[in-house]
């Protein structure tokens, strides 16, 4: 289904797209979204029947990467009601499965606790659900493989869905600085000692930046304070969310009214 996939990863981010600008995680808001776009639609483009059970299998799989990570909390839940509704409404029968690999099993249970400590439970619920029918497997591979299959390079990432970054941290740590400035300064004083005048520094020597190690840490605490700034407007737009989502009052249908107590 290669002729297609470009577009069906558009029409997917066009979808997250929307349901980010809500900035709710609410599955009623991503429902109501889903019917104005008629996404289930998508589906009635194949003809022939082998092509309804690939068509289903990439949409499925395009899907998925929005559901992992580096993408932030509200993008990978709209992720997953994408793919609880794309798994009701796909033509394949026996229904297509959602493929995920076995390394993807603790992001899926992280996001699960997540979000069940954040009081989302449509979303812990949509994921228990597809658990509990068996329409998640974990699988050696995220997609079944061919012999000869041609493999494209993967598309440029969605910039606005991704969360931030914690890999400086990993890569720059303080045992790290102070080793680095250990290697530094030995070498500098190989260096010195190489040239004769060393009141008068040949121009090898003045290619040694002497200020590597303290760049390299301000750097860092420069990148830490903007990502500080970053998380604070995040807390205060996922506080918003919040708000807004248990802040709408929805109105009980007539068939229930006789329930509530007046």
């Amino acid at each position: 289904m290669e002729y297609c996939r470009e577009q069906i990863r558009t029409d997917c981010e066009e979808l997250l797209s929307r349901f980010q600008q809500t900035e709710s995680v609410r599955f009623e808001i991503f429902s109501t979204m889903w019917k104005e776009m008629n996404f289930s639609e998508i589906f009635l483009g194949t003809i022939e029947g082998h092509e309804t059970r690939l068509f289903s299998r990439e949409i499925l799989a395009t899907a998925c990467t929005f559901f992992l990570p580096p993408f932030t909390f509200q993008i990978r839940t709209g992720a997953l009601y994408l793919l609880y509704g794309l798994y009701n409404s796909q033509l394949a029968q026996p229904r297509e499965k959602i493929r995920f690999a076995l390394k993807h099993w603790n992001d899926v249970k992280k996001f699960e606790q997540e979000a069940a400590n954040a009081q989302h439970f449509d979303a812990v619920y949509i994921l228990r659900k597809l658990i509990s029918v068996k329409a998640m497997q974990f699988t050696a591979m995220p997609k079944p493989l061919a012999f000869l299959a041609s493999k494209k390079g993967s598309r440029t990432i969605c910039e606005d869905f991704v969360a931030q970054t914690e890999r400086p941290y990993e890569l720059v740590s303080g045992d790290m600085l102070e080793e680095l400035n250990n290697v530094h300064l030995h070498y500098e004083k190989l260096k010195a000692s190489a040239i004769d005048n060393f009141n008068e520094p040949g121009s090898s020597l003045n290619l040694i930046q002497k200020d590597l190690v303290p760049r390299l840490r301000s750097s860092l605490l420069s990148f830490q304070n903007w990502q500080k700034q970053k998380c604070s407007r995040r807390a205060e737009l996922l506080a918003s969310i919040k708000s807004k989502s248990y802040g709408q009052t929805v109105e009980a249908s007539k068939a229930r009214r006789h329930r509530q107590v007046e």
